[in-house]
């Protein structure tokens, strides 16, 4: 089987992975891996996980679930700071991890090597003949897979632009704790996403209102200027230490991608050009690095390509469905964010925790929370919800 070639598309977190694995289960696969952008380039700053993942992994290839770990920053609190009022916070959280996306990269790539994958940057591939003698090429390239949109029609792309303008910094402060912190303005509400990754460092997003955005001025603002007036804003949550911006530091709305089908002849999606996950809900690195593992998983069971990659593509949907759906409410939470901030903080809290219900934006907040407070069998159905109505 020594002729058989692989070519990934891109060297994100879920090709990286995907030839890790692949090579492992077949070593004499011929597998390459295509970066565009030059080898320790990449854009934002850490990625967040949760422990089950890392759980995952071990069992995975456990050489470099390991270095990841160690790479890592842990967490297992959380803090809610809401500007000017009481401050809310909790112990014994599901046990989080924050990274820098630079090392994660290099971990994997590293490992990809070791067992044999060629890992090329500065080679951009935009379409299947770029790659001609490949027997399975995996378009691993991004929300705006150059791949798939050559057969966006096939594929049955479909993105959806979210609301609220976002961006994504760094910072010197490192967070003890997941940081949620909301500052209200005289233009509006605007809040961050606070996590470490690493020693002296935190990845900062920070979202708002559009009218919000417009009237700070933050949609004319240049990046020294955005900076210090966040900086500013969140002057209580970042104890002097300042933001930084750099590749990628640019106000975007978040565009939510689907799919109907993940696969065209040997052409299959993976990743980010397979579907998107809101940020708000901190899965988006760890799901692709599970798409990698259910095309292997499929690949090796299935005893031709084109059953391969529709098992594949089926199971994988089907896996991702209730994540996609709760990942769309939670950014409708946080778009809807006036109909809550008014509450207690603890209040608030208990809500946003719940953001994932599909009855939570149909009922009076304060009634909703007082269910849940009290116990009440109501109160255990309206979270989760996980029925038809």
């Amino acid at each position: 089987m020594a002729d058989v070639q692989i070519a990934c598309v891109g060297g994100g977190p879920a090709g990286l992975y995907f030839s890790i694995l692949m090579k492992q289960v077949a070593p004499a696969y011929d597998i390459t891996v295509y970066e565009r952008n030059p080898a320790g380039s990449t854009y934002g700053w850490g990625v967040t996980f949760w422990g089950e993942l890392l759980d995952d992994l071990l069992s995975a290839d456990p050489e470099s679930a390991e270095a990841i770990r160690k790479s890592s920053y842990r967490w297992d609190s959380w803090i809610m700071n809401v500007h000017d009022r009481a401050s809310v916070g909790g112990e014994n959280w599901d046990e989080g991890f924050g990274i820098g996306r630079r090392e994660l990269l290099g971990i994997l790539a590293d490992r990809a090597r070791s067992l044999g994958v060629r890992v090329e940057y500065e080679r951009e591939i935009t379409g299947e003949d770029d790659v001609a003698g490949a027997d399975l090429i995996v378009a691993g390239d991004g929300a705006g897979s150059a791949l798939r949109e050559r057969h966006a029609e096939h594929f049955g792309t479909k993105v959806t632009t979210g609301r609220n303008p976002y961006v994504w910094l760094g910072t010197t402060k490192l967070f003890d704790g997941f940081t949620i912190a909301f500052t209200e303005t005289e233009h509006g509400w605007i809040w961050c996403y606070g996590y470490g990754y690493g020693e002296n460092r935190s990845t900062c997003v920070i979202e708002c209102y559009p009218q919000t955005w417009q009237a700070l001025g933050l949609d004319r603002a240049n990046e020294a200027e955005m900076l210090v007036l966040l900086e500013k804003l969140f002057a209580d949550i970042l104890d002097g230490n300042p933001l930084i911006g750099g590749a990628g530091a640019r106000w975007q709305r978040f565009r939510t991608v689907t799919n109907r089908t993940w696969h065209r002849g040997n052409l299959v999606l993976l990743g980010d050009a397979a579907h998107t996950t809101h940020y708000s809900v901190g899965a988006g690195t760890a799901l692709a690095l599970e798409d990698a593992t259910y095309l292997v998983e499929a690949l090796v069971e299935e005893k031709s390509l084109e059953p391969a990659l529709a098992r594949y593509g089926r199971d994988r949907r089907g896996a991702l469905r209730l994540t996609q759906r709760d990942a769309r409410y939670s950014a409708q939470w946080y778009e809807n964010l006036t109909r809550y901030i008014g509450l207690p903080p603890e209040q608030l809290h208990a809500l946003r925790s719940r953001r994932h219900s599909r009855l939570l934006p149909h009922v009076p907040p304060r009634l909703y929370y007082q269910g849940v407070s009290l116990g009440s069998k109501a109160a255990r159905l309206l979270p989760g919800r996980r029925s038809a109505t």
